[in-house]
């Protein structure tokens, strides 16, 4: 028995028990905020210690370098690329500066609570998603495996996003830019430019045909593209080598990969402010369309918007906090990285419209100086008469405004025969009114601005590499919420599991870099995350505030936090989270079945995309997505309702737990003098394993069901046994 332990034994009914309260007498004071949930023997040099049962061989949890790192991989994962391609997008959809207020309420409402609710689970029970509610509720268990497989299905395709922006990024170091001009076509007896380029833009042209050689149709495949197969590869190389050591390796990147976008975003929003345009842009941004905050798809892109920027659902969240000290602020930590994240994506809405402001205002010149050709040619051959035109005009240099004072005059006075002069308005609004969001905005609207910078090269490359870092950032959380739970759950290697994973991956994911990939990449991200992931964090909620106890996880962070949280998130939690998920999930679902299920092909004669509905098997492949990642929770569910799986351990005593008693059961004892925790030393105590035996019947009590009971974090199991007298720690 270890030198500076007590124990304390009594006979109870022929069994051992054993008080935890005098287990824990002689426990490292610096652990104080343990000494509720964990059995500990001896001093552990302030080291927190998780050992498998049935295990000799002590496993010590990573921890985090500093507090820095932590914050910086929780940014990192959160703020992703859809914080600079589809916030700004919703902005300017639904009502401007408008926007921001329902996001803001539902981001208070939805966005911190359930994100505080994920780092507390995560840090206090100190395991992967599977791990951690396979102890909240063995029952739910399958929540966990739902959450890895959706992180499995939106790891394939977000990987191909690196992969294109990595393309680009390679592609930058060339001046002009290889997007800047249409290229020219030579044949027998003269040259010109390609027709499907002429017939569309020279970036839209490069993205369709030069990086994607995009087929046109799903049905149709057209072979492997090289160049996006060797980008793929080198993003999950990349992928792999940052991960394969755990947070060990990816916290250290994450210093770089987390604050590189801010430089970047940053350094674009000085060069846009300086830029012909970009105050149109901004000023368009946030003038605020109050109206439109009336409509109810407005809270509900604005819900879901919240509900995907803050990562929910995935893992990510719990894997990275499980890693933190017990006794870390967590609730700190949510507001703060709910309200970067929500900065960030302001940030970036102002670099996009800066950006785009300055686009416009160089496709109005372009539209004003056509438009005043046509004039010219009309007026000398005599269908428009000069006395329309106002002395003070100079077709020479005409300015935005002198030509549509002209514009405004021709309209008036040709009224029955102006359609048929041919004339645009050049306004600068319409231009900015034509929503652009995801690859759209990034690889067409942006690189085409970035044409007309002037050291053009130089922002692609920052741009791009931008790209790349906040897509890194987001893979290493989704990754982390695979690796980590089955490792805690399975104990295997996490430098294999990790190699297997990222091979795999790379594997399956060649479908959407075959000449067709860019519209499974479409048909994942819509079908394979926003049903399940709604689903999963519904299923959290209750099973925190329903089947945990409510009253329980407020004195748990009580316990771990030491004070007391507002008593608005025992409300929130409890009653308005959940009822606004759910009127999220019945809107989603109403509005995919309004939606007709299909993608927008390109075309190559007309050079236009076309929408296209999906074929039969393309159907069946979007519901096997939806089905495959929730399948989990009702499996395991009944496997565990049913009892179809035996969790108990035949080769070592099983441990029951009821409010601070441990019940031991020995198994061959033979009268001698073993105990609980007779001559062995802490690594060898066996402890609860949360993933495998999260409950177990009691020998010589076949039919009592356990629940989880008691702290949160250190995996109580409650034996029915009311005969025994309960003592407080």
């Amino acid at each position: 028995m270890p030198k500076n332990s007590k124990v304390v034994k009594r006979e109870l009914d022929d069994e051992v028990i054993e008080s935890v309260k005098d287990l824990l007498s002689n426990e490292d004071s610096s652990d104080d905020a343990f000494k509720k949930s964990e059995l500990m023997v001896d001093d552990q040099e302030e080291k927190d210690v998780d050992v498998e049962e049935g295990s000799d061989v002590e496993d010590e949890r990573p921890a985090w370098n500093s507090k820095l790192q932590y914050i910086l991989a929780q940014v990192g994962f959160s703020v992703g690329l859809g914080n600079v391609w589809r916030f700004p997008y919703l902005c300017q959809k639904n009502g401007g500066g408008a926007y921001l207020v329902p996001y803001l309420i539902l981001l208070l409402i939805i966005g911190i609570p359930l994100f505080f609710l994920e780092l507390a689970v995560g840090q206090r029970i100190r395991r992967g998603s599977i791990g951690v509610w396979n102890y909240i509720s063995p029952k739910l268990g399958g929540i966990g495996f739902a959450s890895c497989v959706v992180c499995f299905f939106v790891a394939l395709y977000y990987n191909v996003i690196i992969g294109w922006s990595l393309f680009y990024f390679s592609q930058s170091f060339q001046h002009p830019l290889p997007w800047d001009q249409c290229p020219l076509v030579k044949n027998t007896s003269h040259t010109f430019v390609e027709p499907e380029c002429e017939k569309s833009s020279a970036t839209t042209y490069y993205w369709y045909r030069e990086a994607l050689n995009i087929s046109s149709s799903l049905s149709e495949s057209g072979g492997l593209n090289w160049k996006m197969t060797i980008c793929l590869l080198a993003a999950w190389v990349m992928v792999c080598l940052a991960m394969i050591k755990g947070i060990q390796s990816s916290g250290k990147i994450m210093y770089f990969s987390s604050l590189f976008p801010y430089v970047v975003l940053l350094c674009f929003l000085i060069r846009g402010l300086l830029l012909n345009g970009s105050v149109d842009g901004i000023r368009h941004m946030f003038t605020p369309k109050l109206e439109i905050m009336l409509e109810p798809k407005v809270w509900r892109e604005a819900a879901t918007q919240v509900f995907f920027a803050l990562g929910l659902g995935f893992g990510g969240v719990i894997a990275f906090s499980s890693y933190n000290k017990r006794d870390n602020n967590c609730h700190f930590d949510a507001v703060l990285v709910s309200f970067i994240n929500f900065f960030t994506s302001v940030l970036a809405t102002l670099v996009v419209f800066a950006v785009l402001g300055f686009k416009a205002n160089i496709i109005n010149e372009k539209c004003v100086i056509q438009n005043s050709e046509k004039i010219l040619k009309l007026l000398k051959i005599g269908n428009l008469s000069q006395d329309m035109i106002p002395h003070h005009i100079n077709f020479s240099s005409i300015t935005a405004e002198d030509y549509n004072l002209v514009y405004d005059i021709i309209q008036k006075v040709k009224e029955e025969e102006f359609d048929s002069l041919g004339l645009k308005s050049c306004q600068i609004e319409d231009e900015l009114n034509k929503a652009v969001q995801g690859t759209g905005l990034a690889f067409i609207a942006f690189t085409e601005a970035m044409t007309h910078f002037p050291a053009s090269p130089f922002w692609s490359v920052m741009f791009f590499l931008m790209l790349v870092n906040l897509g890194l950032g987001s893979m290493f959380g989704t990754i982390e919420g695979i690796i980590t739970p089955i490792v805690d759950t399975f104990k295997v290697r996490k430098e294999i599991l990790t190699v297997i994973c990222c091979l795999v991956a790379f594997f399956i994911g060649l479908i959407f870099v075959q000449r067709s990939g860019n519209y499974f990449v479409t048909m994942f991200d819509d079908y394979s995350a926003t049903l399940p992931l709604l689903i999963v964090v519904i299923l959290e909620n209750i099973a925190v505030t329903r089947i945990y106890g409510i009253d329980k996880f407020m004195e748990d962070l009580k316990d771990m936090l030491g004070f007391s949280p507002s008593q608005y998130y025992y409300y929130m939690w409890k009653y308005v989270s959940p009822l606004v998920l759910l009127c999220l999930l019945v809107a989603s679902i109403v509005q995919m079945g309004l939606s007709p299920p299909g993608y927008n092909a390109w075309i190559e004669d007309t050079a236009t995309e076309v929408f296209h509905s999906y074929p039969t098997w393309g159907m069946i492949v979007c519901i096997s997505l939806m089905v495959l990642a929730i399948l989990p929770v009702p499996i395991v569910f009944m496997v565990r309702r049913c009892n179809l799986i035996d969790d108990s351990s035949g080769s070592l005593a099983s441990v029951s737990y009821k409010r601070g008693r441990i019940i031991k059961e020995p198994v061959n004892l033979e009268g001698d003098n073993t105990s609980l925790i007779h001559g062995k030393s802490p690594s060898e105590v066996p402890s609860p394993n949360f993933g495998k035996n999260i409950y177990r019947k009691q020998t010589g009590s076949p039919t009592l069901d356990t629940a989880p009971n008691g702290r949160y974090g250190i995996g109580y199991l409650m034996a029915d046994m009311p005969d025994m007298p309960e003592s407080d720690l």
